[in-house]
């Protein structure tokens, strides 16, 4: 059956496709966000962990590969290896719910290493499933077109890969909102479990959607593997060289002839133009290694920027979604414009050109997240290093007062309901000498080191009475949360909740622990003690501050507070991101598309395979490349890894462009045709050859 001249079969063919690259990169997206919040690993563990992750999932395609031609045929592996991957997003989905661990209901996971292992085993399953799948698909929606339908073989190709994108796009838009929503039976936390479960549902789905088709497809039966042929025919080349290592043997034009006393002419010959091809991919891995750096390193940058544009809150792994947005925009543009324009300008592009100026964009790319790293490294508080303490004092009386210390490190003047900043001392112990109006107080105080603390204190006519609090701080809040805590400057205890949160009673000068809120909001603040309630909605915090809020009055029913800002809240715009991500877009267009392209016209068609898994080969490499230079540099500042990142890159380009200028672009099918005639030469002359005997043996027998 047919539809618009293309096989039925196709359309379930693309819907499946679209919904397993919506599993894979809905997944994907929050994953890293998933282990620094969920598992409470640090970055570094994070990036490594999600690196190997995405290396397997580009590894397993060549056994995905050797599979489907060798043993199973593609229908059945993408059903089999579908199963497994259904089960390991489920399985990744049950790792993430809190309750499953979470017996005392504080709101995390009591045996955390519970969920560790059972995402672990949820995410090898997944590796095998969506890299064992990925060269079988595509190449079984190829199947399914006849001989004489190549424009439309092209088109599905195009359609293809634009399904991918819109999978891959809509999962980073929705997966993201999924995360962000409060769910969880006895507390509230970010909801994993949904952001992990939809993608879950849609393999589901998708795997479903499969097996429906099943009785339209064009199932071709498992003709052997061209990867095993070609590594047989290169071992046994190598080992038959080194057989006839010695000089009286004479020397052979390319050392891969030295397999022709066992394998024919032709496969020898291929193998020739596979090889050309794979020896340019070797510098490639390096631009995978600064791409797929998007939904880690990118990711963790996010998270200590503002997302707040204008009417929408965006989480900081949406940000991903500029790269599906613009590849969507970007590939017609490139084509349909900027291609013909260089070409107008007699500009010869040619593919390898287009892949070094990929790798160079790329480099400059990771420049641009360097430069917007500088400018959130400004932002960032300081806070004291082990042998420090801070502090920072609060007047809460009517009067302005000197604070002085003994020894004196310490001498300032604080007018009324104001605050100082943190000040860093290197001592744990100060004797405090405060003077407001008439009356004087002297303490000694004592600080834990490595901490931040704030002294309040408060002239009541009776003398001033000081107390320093412990504020038990030692980061800025992660994911643009805010931390708010409340001191009580009214003469009664009171009850005070903002939100839907209660801080419990505080006595009179005394302060709250600090809690924490979603950022980007206002909530209303309400105290009830004796008097009746009263209320005040609180001004916006931001994203990732910390503040103290003192109640210092309640007139009518109307609450007045006054805001002391401890951290402040990330100033640096979330849009800063977009130009670092539009360059690596552009680097991918002109890079990923041309990649492929290039191999595939440079290599004869049955060798698409062993291409194929190079180009996957290379992206694994890559994310490995991340792990070691990751781990080798221990670079501590951010800006200077990307710094890093890019020189690498901008290295491996020149290295690339000198390999690229000694290369000698072919044309396979010419070289076929050669060996066609070759041939066929070779059997007219074996007949000739018969006919002549024939007739020697006619004429001796006369």
């Amino acid at each position: 059956p047919s539809c618009f001249g293309y096989p039925l079969s196709i359309f379930f063919i693309v819907i499946n496709e679209f919904c397993e690259r919506f599993s894979y990169y809905g997944m994907r997206a929050v994953l890293v966000l998933y282990f620094k919040y969920f598992l409470q690993w640090d970055d570094n563990l994070s990036t490594a962990i999600y690196h190997t992750f995405v290396a397997l999932c580009y590894l397993t395609p060549i056994l995905g590969a050797l599979i489907a031609d060798s043993w199973l045929g593609k229908f059945k592996t993408i059903v089999s290896l579908s199963i497994v991957y259904t089960i390991g997003q489920a399985i990744m989905s049950v790792s993430s719910i809190n309750d499953l661990t979470d017996h005392n209901r504080d709101g995390s996971p009591d045996n955390v290493s519970v969920h560790i292992a059972l995402s672990m085993i949820g995410l090898i399953l997944i590796a095998l499933g969506t890299g064992g799948i990925k060269p079988c698909v595509s190449a079984f929606g190829g199947d399914q077109f006849e001989d004489d339908q190549e424009k439309q073989r092209t088109r599905f190709f195009s359609i293809f890969y634009l399904s991918i994108n819109a999978g891959s796009l809509l999962s980073t838009i929705i997966t993201p909102i999924l995360r962000a929503q409060e769910c969880g039976i006895h507390s509230k936390q970010r909801c994993y479990p949904l952001a992990f479960g939809v993608p879950a549902a849609l393999m589901a789905v998708a795997l479903v959607v499969f097996i429906i088709g099943s009785r339209m497809y064009k199932k071709v039966q498992p003709q052997g593997n061209i990867m095993i042929q070609v590594s047989k025919c290169i071992g046994f080349a190598i080992k038959n060289r080194f057989r006839h290592r010695s000089t009286e043997f004479p020397k052979r034009e390319h050392w891969l002839d030295w397999a022709s006393e066992k394998y024919d002419k032709r496969l020898i010959a291929q193998t020739k133009m596979v090889l050309k091809v794979l020896f340019l991919y070797i510098p490639l891995p390096m631009f995978w290694a600064l791409f797929d750096q998007q939904g880690s390193r990118w990711t963790l940058q996010a998270t200590t920027m503002d997302g707040n544009f204008v009417a929408i809150q965006i989480q900081p792994d949406q940000m991903q979604t500029v790269n599906p947005i613009l590849i969507v925009i970007m590939v017609p543009i490139v084509d349909t414009v900027v291609y013909p324009l260089i070409k107008k300008c007699k500009i010869n592009f040619t593919p390898l050109r287009k892949i070094t100026v990929g790798m160079f964009l790329a480099s400059l790319a990771f420049v641009a997240a360097a430069l917007v790293q500088v400018q959130i490294d400004k932002t960032l508080p300081v806070f004291p290093a082990a042998g420090q303490s801070q502090i920072k004092i609060i007047n809460l009386g009517t009067d302005n007062a000197t604070v002085s210390s003994e020894p004196p490190l310490l001498n300032v003047n604080i007018a009324s309901m104001q605050s100082t900043g943190y000040m860093t001392f290197e001592t744990s112990q100060l004797n405090i000498t405060i003077t407001s109006r008439n009356e004087t107080g002297t303490k000694d105080f004592l600080f834990t080191a490595g901490n931040r603390h704030t002294l309040i204190f408060k002239n009541n006519g009776t003398g001033i009475v000081p107390l320093l609090l412990f504020d038990n701080v030692t980061s800025k809040p992660e994911e643009g949360n805010n931390l708010i805590r409340f001191i009580n400057n009214l003469p009664d205890a009171i009850n005070v909740t903002m939100g839907d949160t209660s801080f419990g009673t505080l006595t009179t000068l005394s302060a709250s622990n600090y809690r924490l809120f979603p950022g980007g909001r206002k909530d209303n603040i309400t105290v009830t003690g004796n008097s009746r309630p009263c209320s005040v909605i609180s001004k916006s915090f931001g994203f990732g501050s910390a503040y103290t809020i003192i109640i210092n009055k309640c007139s009518g029913d109307t609450l007045e507070v006054a805001y002391s800002e401890d951290i402040p809240p990330n100033t640096v715009h979330m849009a800063w991101q977009i130009p670092q991500y539009f360059i690596l877009t552009c680097a991918e267009v002109v890079f990923s598309v041309t990649g492929l392209e290039f191999s595939y016209s440079q290599a004869p068609s049955n060798m698409k395979a062993v291409l194929q898994a190079g180009w996957l080969l290379t992206v694994a490499v890559g994310n490995i490349i991340v792990l070691i230079v990751a781990g080798a540099s221990k670079l501590s500042e951010q800006w200077a890894e990307y710094v890093l990142f890019a020189a690498l890159l901008l290295a491996v380009c020149i290295i690339f462009a000198v390999m690229a200028y000694f290369y000698t672009y072919i044309d396979p099918n010419e070289i076929e045709a050669q060996l066609d005639e070759e041939e066929k030469k070779q059997v007219k002359e074996e007949k000739d050859q018969e006919v002549y005997e024939k007739q020697a043996e006619a004429d001796s027998q006369m």
